[in-house]
């Protein structure tokens, strides 16, 4: 894979509002049909993709395609936006839910699929997508109430309502993951960082310093959300109480990379919707924004442990354009005084930009020693004789071993980074 979701993509690789981006054309207010039918309205980029056939064969092999029927059964009897609302967060809710139960072997293994595949959850979400926005309610809906269905879904299907940490005394590591991307190039890639969310997710890691508990959420592959704030709104409630977070992404072939610096950059890369964006990275008050903030995750540490098959390195390369220059040169050893960021070591996509953010935001909340900061995870490949999207399987015996290995590894490298951040 040439494209890394953090990646740049000068390495590699993960859109308009997030709202917009989620509903599309709204049904007018005045819409009420008497039997709350199915109406065919326009699509995403990403549920169109739903009809081809690896995302149907993973639905299918998984179980997981009995979900979007049942949610549309349970939309059709809503008789107001009320308990439209409780039938969009309870099934959203229950598709992530079951998503992690799967992964950490809780509950029937529905399907012939690995309990560890992150594609069922990513491809049933859109086949529940696609159904509330063909809904015809048979009562008034606003545009307005129309968007706000489609956020409760994508927050509640994300675990992004669903972080819980206990209050006995445990240290508290929040553990971010990604949805697949550069999906029209192959539909049947999956993320290893989105697995390696759905197997953490509320488990504890026992270190020398205690116990820790990891809870985690997954993002999408969209640029306008993160230019919405969506990073911003799920982060800033946690990482006051947290004693370490991360950020992970799949990233180059055969490595993790511990990224030490990120850079506010966008290079244009076309996300899960086709949508493109370059220039600066859009936050808050962005006068007083960085060109680039630093990890505080121990990178020398989780470089030197013995944490699995992959190697781990400290990459500190970035690329900018130096003070007084106008042409960008990549730095191996991190950026000079002055400079303006053209790529932080993960690049200059949206690995990049949940690490910028991320880390801008510790230090905006005045977190200086909290540690965090950004992973990257190898590609996660199919086996060399599976390698053709037209021809091949959706899964092979490389593939489920390299998601293994490498969900395993992250779990040794957060246990790692716990321990080493007392």
């Amino acid at each position: 894979m040439t494209h890394r979701l953090s990646a740049t993509p000068r390495l590699g690789l993960g859109g308009v509002a997030l709202l917009l981006v989620l509903t599309g054309p709204a049904l007018p207010a005045s819409a009420s049909p008497a039997d709350g039918a199915r109406t065919p309205t326009a699509t995403t980029v990403e549920e169109q993709r739903l009809d081809r056939a690896a995302p149907q064969e993973i639905l299918r092999r998984s179980g997981f395609d009995a979900l979007a029927p049942r949610f549309e059964r349970a939309l059709r009897g809503s008789d107001g936006y009320a308990q439209a609302e409780r039938t969009v967060t309870r099934h959203a809710s229950a598709l992530w839910r079951r998503a992690v139960d799967r992964a950490q072997g809780r509950g029937p293994a529905t399907g012939d699929l690995s309990r560890g595949d992150d594609r069922p959850l990513y491809w049933a979400r859109l086949a529940l997508s696609r159904e509330l926005r063909a809904w015809t309610p048979r009562f008034a809906l606003a545009d307005e109430q129309r968007r706000a269905l489609h956020t409760a879904l994508e927050t509640s299907s994300r675990g992004q309502d669903d972080i819980r940490f206990p209050d006995h005394r445990v240290k508290r590591v929040l553990v971010t993951g990604f949805d697949p991307f550069t999906l029209d190039r192959d539909t049947r890639i999956g993320n290893p960082s989105g697995a390696s969310a759905l197997a953490l997710d509320g488990t504890l890691v026992r270190t020398a310093e205690g116990p820790a508990r990891v809870e985690t959420v997954v993002f999408p592959v969209r640029w306008a959300g993160f230019a919405e704030g969506t990073v911003e709104r799920v982060l800033a409630r946690q990482l006051p109480h947290l004693d370490l977070f991360t950020t992970v992404s799949q990233g180059r072939q055969g490595r993790f990379d511990v990224e030490r610096t990120n850079g506010a950059w966008r290079g244009g890369f076309p996300d899960n919707e086709n949508a493109a964006s370059t220039g600066t990275v859009p936050v808050a008050d962005p006068g007083s924004q960085p060109q680039w903030t630093t990890t505080t995750l121990p990178y020398r540490q989780l470089a030197e442990a013995e944490t699995g098959r992959f190697p781990v390195y400290d990459n500190t390369e970035v690329t900018e354009i130096p003070a007084g220059g106008t042409q960008p040169v990549t730095r191996p050893d991190g950026p000079t005084p002055g400079s303006a960021s053209r790529a932080g070591g993960g690049g200059d996509y949206l690995s990049n930009e949940i690490a910028y953010r991320a880390t801008l935001l510790r230090d905006r909340l005045g977190l200086p020693k909290l540690p965090g900061g950004h992973l990257h995870t190898p590609v996660l490949q199919f086996g060399a004789e599976n390698t053709n999207p037209q021809t091949g399987t959706v899964t092979d015996p490389d593939f489920e071993r390299n998601r293994a290995d490498i969900v395993g590894q992250v779990r040794e490298l957060v246990k790692t980074a716990v321990g080493e951040s007392g």
